[in-house]
C-alpha cells in the first residue's frame, strides 16, 4: 500500500492493485523537512490515542489553512511516511525496517501504537550488531522495551571485547554511567549463573554416578557379574565363566567397583591403624548404600545392616549435615535413574510388539 499527496489535497491510497482516491483530508502531517503529508483524523485517532488529544486540541491556523496541523519531528520524512501508512494499513517492508526501523521504535513509542511497536522491537531485535548494540539499547530503555533490551543486554554480554572497542560504547562511559553499571553488573550475574549451572550439572553428573555405583554394587553382589559375585552362585559342576553372567551395561563402573571389592577383601593395610585410602573409598560407598537401601534385612551387600543398625544408634547425635544431603541426592537420583529405566523399558517392549505385529501382517499379506 502506497500514500502519495493528490492534486485536490486529497490523498492517494494504493493497495493490492488497487487506486482509492480519498478526498476531503482534514489533517496534515508535517515532518523535520517541511514535507507536508495529508491524512483524515478519523484514521489517526482510531489508530493511536496521542494523536486523538492533539486532533480535539483547538485548531491553529497554519499559513491560512484550515487543515488541522500535527508535527512529527525529530525523525526522517520517509519513516514519517511509512509511519502513517502503517496506521492506514499496517504492514511493513523489510526494506522499510531496515532503514527505519529504530526511527518507527521511536514514533509507535511516542504516539501509542503498539502494533507497530511489536514489530519494529522484532525487526531491530534481528538487525542487532556489536556497532549498534549500545545505541539500540538506549533507545530501547527509553521506549520501554524489555524484551529488546534483554536481548541487547545479552548481545553485549557474549561480544564484550568487541563491544568495548565501539564509538557507542565509549560515549556510553563518558555520558551514562548508571547504564554501563546496569550492563556491568547484567554481565557480572550472567557469570555467576553460568557457574552455577556448570556446578550443578557437575553436582548431578556426580549423584548419577553415585546412584550407578549403588546399583552395581548390588548388582555385583547378588546377581554376580564377570570377575566378583555371590559363591552361592556357582554351580560345582559348572565353570565360573558360564554360571557368571556377561558384562553388564555398566561395564565399566561396575569393573571398578569389583577390583576395589577384590583390594578391600585382601588388603592388610585395613586394620593397621593407618588405613588405606581405597578401603576409606570402600567403606564410604557400602556406607553410603546401606543409608539409601530400603531393603536391608534381605541385602546381601557386605556391612550393610551393620552400618543401618549403627546409624540407627547414633540417631540420636548430631549427623554431618552433608552427608544427609548426599543421602538424600544419591537417593533421588537413583528414583529418576530407576523410572527412565522402566520408561525405556516400555518402550523397547511397545516398539517390539508393534514390530511383531507389523511382521505378522506382512506375512499375511504377502
Amino acid at each position: 500500500m502506497a500514500i502519495t499527496a493528490t492534486q485536490n489535497d486529497g490523498v492517494s491510497l494504493t493497495a493490492d492493485n488497487v487506486s482509492y482516491e480519498l478526498v476531503e483530508t482534514d489533517v496534515d502531517i508535517i515532518t523535520s523537512g517541511r514535507r507536508r503529508i495529508p491524512a483524515h483524523s478519523g484514521v489517526l485517532a482510531s489508530a493511536s490515542p496521542v494523536l486523538t488529544n492533539i486532533i480535539k486540541k483547538p485548531k491553529k491556523s497554519y499559513g491560512g489553512s484550515s487543515k488541522r496541523v500535527v508535527k512529527i519531528l525529530g525523525v526522517p520524512c520517509d519513516a514519517v511516511s511509512v509511519f502513517v501508512r502503517f496506521l492506514y494499513s499496517p504492514s511493513l517492508t523489510e526494506k522499510e525496517m531496515e532503514n527505519y526501523g529504530i526511527h518507527l521504535l521511536a514514533v509507535s513509542h511516542v504516539y501509542m501504537v503498539p502494533q507497530l511497536k511489536q514489530r519494529c522491537t522484532k525487526g531491530v531485535g534481528e538487525t542487532l550488531t556489536a556497532e549498534n548494540v549500545v545505541d539500540v539499547l538506549q533507545l530501547a530503555r527509553l521506549c520501554d522495551a524489555p524484551d529488546l533490551c534483554l536481548k541487547c543486554m545479552r548481545l553485549i554480554h557474549s561480544k564484550f571485547k568487541t563491544v568495548e572497542q565501539t564509538e557507542g560504547w565509549k560515549f556510553l562511559q563518558e555520558h551514562d554511567p548508571l547504564l554501563e553499571l546496569d550492563i556491568l553488573q547484567f554481565i557480572d550475574e550472567a557469570e555467576s549463573r553460568k557457574k552455577r549451572r556448570r556446578r550443578h550439572r557437575r553436582e548431578q553428573n556426580l549423584y548419577m554416578q553415585l546412584s550407578e555405583a549403588m546399583e552395581c554394587i548390588e548388582h555385583i553382589c547378588t546377581d554376580g557379574c564377570t570377575l566378583v559375585g555371590p559363591s552361592s552362585n556357582l554351580d560345582n559342576n559348572k565353570s565360573t565363566s558360564q554360571v557368571k553372567t556377561g558384562p553388564c551395561s555398566a561395564f565399566s563402573t561396575c569393573y571398578g567397583l569389583q577390583l576395589l571389592i577384590r583390594h578391600f577383601a585382601v588388603c592388610k593395610k585395613r586394620g593397621d591403624g593407618k588405613g588405606c585410602l581405597r578401603c576409606k573409598r570402600m567403606i564410604q560407598l557400602l556406607r553410603l548404600h546401606s543409608s539409601v537401601c530400603d531393603q536391608s534385612e534381605s541385602c546381601r551387600v557386605p556391612l550393610c545392616r551393620q552400618f543401618k543398625n549403627r546409624g540407627e544408634k547414633d540417631n540420636k547425635m548430631v549427623e554431618d549435615t552433608k552427608w544427609k544431603v548426599l543421602v538424600r541426592r544419591v537417593a533421588s537420583a537413583k528414583a529418576m535413574s530407576s523410572l527412565s529405566q522402566s520408561k525405556k523399558k516400555k518402550s523397547e517392549v511397545l516398539f517390539k510388539e508393534e514390530a511383531e505385529d507389523f511382521i505378522r501382517i506382512r506375512k499375511k499379506l504377502f
